[in-house]
């Protein structure tokens, strides 16, 4: 009854709609059905009531003929006339298809082939406009025939294989065959030059939104290098690129490219040149590793976004069954060039007829993706949106289940379970991804768990460890019975709670239990993070392993749990990447990220440095790294995010002002310093950062922007975002502490100052503590031309001739003071950092050096690091190699003690006794030289 109240409801909505647009005529069954079924055909009808009669002409609705968009001659249309013709078209066609699907209950196939064919139609008849609107004025690149040369696109993903969904974006790809200067225009312009025209004046007529909406919206994130490439290439880059850096994952994107538009001579010189990179002559088995890996980077970011019911991204979605598939023609398709299709549906049929799949299978694969298909494209024409998660919302559940033939929500489930299950029982059998542990488990694991019991382990524990165990044990269960978790959570956790004692036996820590029981403990509430430990035995085993090494490891996975996707594989677990590689490595990872979604990166900065910072410590806690090159990997990890921070903070300030006179995003005017660890290549894992901002504009210049300001306003504005993205506390925490009081005048002083401003302080007002701090200063982030100036600088700042008394009397009041405040020395303790011949006592020593005799041995400026200098020193004789072996070595196992105990939450202190011999020598040095 109370189904059939609900369809009576969705059917009055209709009918309702239907009498506020067309009043005057008698109720149309089927135009209440559409109007009942999607809010997006109501509101494009009560724009243009007129279509109605186009909907009900049974000829028009059977065709499935591309009319033209363009009725007047191409050249002439000005860009407000293109772009309205475009959207409106696209209106159009979308209501015609809402119609077939809502309606007429076209076959989905058929759907997906006709909605890929109109939007191929919609992408070249504005690449024809955009190409003819930059040829006018600059002429056109011609072939030797005087033929001109388009611009070729390339679709990728679904619009490549002629499936696109109903509110899919689109991905793109630009590219030229021929560099040929343009003729025949005012004046002539190097092909790079007109096709980057084109393809913006492309972007703009599809994607911008204007008040007759918008036609796509368009990614350019797959071309090569991803947003930080050209947006446009020639034939002969594009081959250099993909033979020389094309990446696995650009294999898989570029089997599902195909040339869009009418056809022309370059279309086969392409597809030669693109072949050979996507298609191995040998039959290919190792693109199953790619696929996985990147199966679980998806599976990764369905926890990250947190969502539910997804029918595209889930196990046994959409995304699925095309892993299936591309992962076959990938690895048959060298062999086989009839799988060198773009198309999901011919390949699987092209698979079945080959005998790689059997034919039962295929049908089965097809039906299953075919039903989901269906599925979303019903979710995506109820109001024009790219979801693929089930509705939550009484309305669309209602109209899902109407367009599925189903009686309710729960039968809804029941039917997308079963299609899902199949699929995810072949993406097993292809992909290979099943649990891990087939090793049979001895049944007292399971029993310590059911029964609480640490008795029943024959592990050999003491009596003692026994009670250990058994209160960790107790203590993780009364949390956990406090959470909810549900059926389907319990059930993970009982099953991965023997494991986890089993994997545990061998350690016999109940210290290493207590932090592996938190994580857990922490993560208990988000089954797919148990799951994944319970799958993957040996992502158990490594969280074991590094709970074991370091508390601090420990302490950061418990707090932020994504970090457990990172122990899937441990060959890049325990390979942190190349010093120089942080830069690049972030460029990539930001190229799935909005570049408008600020939230979103602000996140994305703060997972992508935790995300690193564990790969660094898991390698420092195996030893695979030692403490100078864990510091070199973490000061170039905070270089890189601080790079990447510059550049989203410049977008945005950009964006809404306007670049200041004379710069682009290549050349910003704008530098970052940075001090103490960060300057001195010394960074620890909860080191914050000292950093200092400068510029070189000039004081009258202003932005280009509609909302002018001036270029000092801009860059003040630009420091204090930056301060936001690092300071903000969002639910992945703080990026770094930002610490801006080394600037000139500290707290009372600009937030960005002019670098001769800078220079001018330096030499007039600053204090003997501020060319301390200047030695171990150094610009991580700035073009060539601002990072000379400020060596030059640094250099005339630190060789200033000083006064020697006054200069140690400097030194030696402020270190006292720093120790009175901040030492925590005791007869048991010795301070590491505070103490007397500790960290700190080296370091201000160092700076002494540097500030009495640079003014005599300028070589002593050249490095910022306290080891290098300590080199210089001896080299210039300022130091014996006696008195530079003892500082060097005493500075190193002080830094080694303190890092260890970061690891271990050990604080900063350690037994009196241990150092004692060397803290004694570096006392005696600093005796000799500053008292």
């Amino acid at each position: 009854m109370e189904q059939n109240h609900k369809t009576c409801e969705l059917t009055h909505l209709g009918q309702q709609r239907f009498r506020e647009l067309f009043p005057e005529r008698d109720v149309h069954e089927q135009v209440v059905q559409l109007l009942a079924l999607s809010d997006f055909a109501y509101r494009i009808l009560a724009q243009h009531p007129q279509w109605v009669d186009w909907l009900l002409d049974e000829e028009a609705m059977q065709s499935r003929s591309c009319e033209a968009i363009f009725t007047s001659v191409v050249a002439d249309l000005n860009e407000q006339d293109a772009f309205r013709l475009l959207r409106v078209y696209r209106k159009r066609y979308w209501l015609k298809l809402m119609w077939l699907d809502f309606v007429l209950g076209n076959d989905i196939a058929k759907s997906i082939l006709y909605q890929s064919q109109l939007s191929e139609h919609l992408i070249a008849s504005a690449n024809e406009w955009a190409f003819l609107q930059v040829a006018a004025s600059n002429g056109m690149p011609l072939d030797e025939r005087g033929q001109p040369i388009p611009m070729q696109v390339l679709g990728m993903g679904k619009l490549g294989g002629q499936e696109l969904n109903f509110s899919s974006d689109i991905d793109l790809i630009f590219t030229y065959p021929k560099s040929v200067n343009t003729q025949g225009g005012r004046r002539s312009v190097e092909a790079q030059v007109f096709y980057t025209k084109v393809a913006q004046k492309l972007i703009a007529a599809l994607d911008q939104r204007t008040m007759d909406g918008q036609v796509f919206r368009v990614d350019m994130r797959l071309r090569p290098f991803g947003d930080s490439g050209p947006l446009v290439m020639s034939f002969s880059a594009m081959e250099d690129y993909y033979q020389d850096q094309g990446r696995e994952w650009e294999r898989y994107a570029m089997l599902k490219a195909r040339l869009l538009g009418e056809r022309n001579v370059y279309w086969d010189e392409f597809k030669v040149l693109i072949r050979p990179f996507v298609f191995r002559r040998y039959i290919d088995f190792s693109v199953i590793e790619s696929l996985r890996k990147m199966k679980y980077m998806i599976a990764q970011e369905v926890r990250r976004k947190g969502l539910k019911n997804n029918i595209k991204l889930g196990a046994g979605g959409i995304r699925e069954v095309e892993f299936i598939v591309q992962a076959l023609q990938m690895i048959r398709g060298g062999r086989e060039p009839e799988l060198q299709v773009p198309s999901l549906l011919n390949a699987l049929n092209t698979l079945a007829k080959l005998g790689i799949i059997p034919k039962k299978v295929a049908t089965e694969l097809q039906a299953q993706y075919l039903f989901l298909r269906r599925a979303e494209q019903y979710l995506q024409a109820f109001n024009d949106e790219q979801t693929q998660s089930l509705p939550d919302d009484d309305l669309n559940q209602l109209r899902l289940c109407r367009l599925l033939g189903v009686s309710d929500m729960h039968a809804l489930f029941a039917l997308f379970d079963t299609v899902q299950s199949g699929i995810r029982h072949e993406f097993a059998q292809v992909i290979g991804e099943e649990p891990q542990d087939c090793e049979e488990l001895d049944p007292s694991y399971t029993s310590a768990w059911e029964q609480l019991d640490i008795s029943y382990l024959e592990i050999g524990l003491s009596a003692s460890e026994c009670t250990q165990w058994q209160g960790v044990l107790d203590t993780f269960y009364t949390g956990i019975n406090k959470k909810q978790i549900g059926v389907r959570g319990r059930d993970v956790l009982d099953r991965l709670m023997p494991l986890v004692l089993r994997e545990m036996s061998a350690l016999k820590s109940a210290e290493t239990l207590q932090s592996v029981l938190d994580i857990i403990a922490k993560v208990a509430s988000r089954t797919a993070y148990l799951e994944l430990l319970y799958e993957n035995i040996g992502a158990l085993q490594q969280l074991i392993k590094l709970c074991a090494h370091s508390s601090w490891i420990a302490l950061q996975i418990a707090r932020y749990p994504i970090l457990l996707d990172e122990l899937i594989d441990p060959a890049v677990l325990y390979r942190p990447l190349p010093v120089n590689a942080y830069y690049s490595e972030i460029q990539q990872y930001f190229l799935r990220i909005d570049e408008d979604d600020l939230e979103l990166q602000m996140e994305a900065l703060r997972q992508f440095k935790q995300t690193q910072q564990l790969r660094i410590a898991a390698a420092d806690a195996t030893g695979v790294l030692d403490i100078m090159k864990v510091s070199d990997h973490l000061t170039a990890l905070a270089e890189s995010i601080v790079a990447k921070a510059v550049d989203i903070a410049w977008a945005q300030m950009v964006g809404r002002y306007g670049y200041p006179e004379g710069t682009s995003a290549s050349a910003k005017g704008f530098a970052v310093i940075a001090y103490g660890k960060g300057g001195g290549f010394e960074l620890g894992y909860d080191s914050d950062l000292d950093l200092v901002f400068v510029h070189n504009c000039d004081g009258s210049s202003k932005t280009m922007g509609d909302k002018t300001i001036s270029s000092r306003q801009f860059y003040l504005k630009l420091a204090q975002r930056l301060m936001h993205l690092f300071n903000t506390r969002t639910s992945s925490g703080i990026l770094y502490e930002l610490d801006t009081r080394l600037r000139p005048e500290g707290n009372s002083g600009l937030l960005a100052i002019n670098i001769e401003s800078y220079y001018q302080y330096q030499r007039e007002q600053a204090w003997t503590w501020e060319h301390q701090a200047l030695v171990r200063a150094r610009m991580i982030v700035g073009e060539p031309e601002l990072v000379e100036r400020f060596h030059v600088i640094r250099h005339d700042i630190l060789c200033q001739q000083r006064d020697n008394e006054e200069l140690q009397e400097d030194i030696v009041k402020m270190r006292a003071k720093m120790r009175a405040h901040l030492s925590k020395d005791s007869e048991q303790e010795f301070d590491l950092k505070q103490g007397g011949g500790g960290m700190t006592d080296i370091e201000f020593l160092t700076q002494y050096l540097v500030l009495a005799f640079s003014h005599d041995y300028p070589a002593l400026t050249r490095y910022s690091d306290n080891i290098r200098i300590l080199e210089q020193a001896s080299a210039e004789s300022v130091i014996s190699e006696h008195e530079q072996s003892t500082l060097t070595q005493a500075y190193c196992q002080v830094r080694e003690c303190y890092h260890l105990n970061s690891l271990n939450g050990k604080g900063k202190t350690i037994d009196a006794q241990k150092l004692v011999e060397q803290s004694s020598m570096v006392k005696c040095i600093w005796q000799a030289y500053l008292v």
